[in-house]
């Protein structure tokens, strides 16, 4: 445990599983008390509560299905009951799918962009009412994706929801930076999530390691280490910005599209 976010209070989207979940045991380990919110995964948000509870630390679980304003609203409003406040809003909940476009339906689509891009709207709008009523200003961290910058076959629709979080992150740190809200982006690349063991046959973390710059695939606590920089005063300059952490994957010149990431 570490005194970087000592007293903060956040709340991590998609924290049952992943990236989020990851996410939410770095901030726990640099001192925050964390709301893990979770849609079908409550087993691996509770376990990770306990986890951080074990060591010291203030966790809750708060489960909540995003495609609904309503709910996103009052997901927000409970994780701040729940803590007594809210300083830190970590927009991690999403849906990956690979579908190739012209296979793409409606209900796809709309799902992908309600959980993805608006889910995080109106948490994030939820979020500022209490972090402006709190008085102390906050911070505002979402989660998009290498795929925001890169194509890769069958990602048209989820690729276009990561694009539309990265030009939302930059326009609402433009917005709320002068009221005490700092809002910027993450981009993991290749990380290592449970998914990928269920969903992709014969599926090699090491052999895919080394495709990449890094020679190596993510992990979640990779991520979750850059979040807690971004929630700390150690990123206060930092306005609008997405922070690209994919191990060299962007970078790097390669017509062979890599596509399993975030």
């Amino acid at each position: 445990m570490s005194n970087k976010l000592a007293g903060k209070k956040a709340l991590v989207t998609g924290a049952g599983t992943g990236v989020g979940r990851g996410i939410a045991l770095e901030l726990a380990k640099a001192g925050a008390a964390v709301a893990l919110h979770y849609s079908s995964s409550r087993e691996g948000a509770e376990s990770a509560a306990a986890e951080i509870t074990a060591a010291g630390g203030t966790a809750y679980t708060l489960g909540a299905d995003l495609q609904s304003i309503e709910a996103c609203l009052k997901l927000v409003d409970d994780a701040c009951a729940a803590l007594g406040g809210l300083d830190i809003l970590v927009n991690n909940a999403g849906i990956t799918e690979v579908v190739k476009f012209m296979e793409t339906t409606p209900e796809l689509y709309d799902r992908l962009y309600n959980v993805n891009i608006r889910a995080q709207f109106f948490n994030a709008q939820q979020a500022v009412r209490h972090m402006l009523a709190g008085g102390k200003g906050g911070v505002i961290i979402n989660i998009t994706s290498v795929h925001g910058f890169a194509g890769a076959p069958g990602h048209a629709v989820y690729a276009g929801t990561k694009g539309a979080i990265i030009a939302f992150t930059r326009e609402l740190g433009v917005e709320l930076g002068q009221r005490g809200i700092r809002v910027n982006a993450i981009a993991p690349g290749w990380i290592e999530v449970e998914n990928h063991w269920r969903r992709f046959e014969g599926y090699d973390p090491i052999a895919g390691g080394k495709r990449l710059p890094s020679q190596r695939v993510g992990q979640p606590a990779d991520i979750g280490r850059v979040a807690v920089f971004l929630a700390s005063d150690d990123a206060a300059f930092m306005v609008g910005q997405t922070v690209i952490v994919d191990g060299g994957q962007v970078a790097m010149m390669n017509n062979m599209a890599l596509d399993i990431g975030q």
